[in-house]
């Protein structure tokens, strides 16, 4: 089966015009189809109208007992339902879940050390229940799902989006062939920030170290094509970042091995 995992990124899911736009072009896409969602931004807010201060280290969310709350909110709840009605209104049987649903995905809590991320979840490579996910999309189904997966044992885990997105890739890529697509509100990786025609087209390990050593690439966007170069690594067929608006086109960062 060829099935492409796109991963669409909380600043679109917050965004009512760009998100209309990316449903739409999502929903014209053939074949099967998996969709994972961010909400960082909209679960910071939260936080912060509930008095919490969000803390980040590195682009990844520091997620306490009060935090994952209000991600499982977040996430599982808002972001996730009103993408899953837009789709539905496009024409896209798409179905909602976390990670506990159906067992899709299972995690490990992180280890405290070096640093305490909390309630965040690492993702082991038989983690993504390919069986169930392959179930639905031959029922002609997308799933779609969000941040939140589980232990096992009843504990809800957070797992940055982009970590979903390549390590259900990475899984399905053992018996399937699949696209990764990260969508974000840029055009692709930028060699300038500020400058949305400096778009890289191909970054491959080597190059990815250079633009790391120079700041062209921080933050948010360094766990993004961390999991993009694994996905790669473990047999994934390409993987593409590019923004939201530009699904259907050419314009994108292509992440390739040396």
């Amino acid at each position: 089966m060829k099935i492409k995992v796109i991963k669409v990124g909380g600043n679109v899911v917050e965004d009512p015009r760009l998100l209309a736009s990316f449903v739409r072009d999502f929903a014209a896409l053939e074949g099967a189809k998996v969709l994972v969602h961010g909400g960082g931004v909209m679960a910071s807010s939260m936080q912060r109208a509930l008095g919490q201060e969000p803390k980040m280290l590195q682009g990844r969310r520091i997620t306490d007992a009060e935090a994952l709350k209000v991600a499982v909110m977040v996430y599982a709840g808002w972001c996730n339902k009103n993408v899953v009605s837009l789709l539905q209104a496009a024409g896209c049987n798409a179905i909602g879940l976390s990670g506990a649903d159906g067992n899709v995905i299972r995690a490990v809590r992180r280890s405290p050390v070096p640093v305490d991320y909390g309630f965040v979840g690492d993702i082991f490579p038989d983690g993504v229940n390919c069986p169930v996910l392959r179930t639905l999309l031959e029922a002609g189904m997308v799933p779609v799902l969000c941040a939140i997966n589980h232990d096992g044992a009843g504990t809800l885990l957070n797992t940055n989006a982009d970590t979903i997105a390549s390590s259900v890739a990475c899984a399905l890529a053992v018996e399937d062939e699949v696209e990764l697509v990260y969508c974000f509100e840029k055009p692709g990786v930028l060699a300038d920030k500020d400058d949305d025609s400096s778009v890289i087209p191909v970054i491959t390990p080597s190059s990815y170290a250079g633009l790391k050593a120079s700041g062209a690439v921080a933050e948010g966007m360094i766990p993004k094509l961390d999991n993009a170069f694994k996905a790669v690594a473990s047999g994934v067929r390409s993987v593409i970042i590019k923004h939201a608006g530009n699904l259907l086109n050419d314009t994108r960062t292509t992440l390739k091995a040396d």
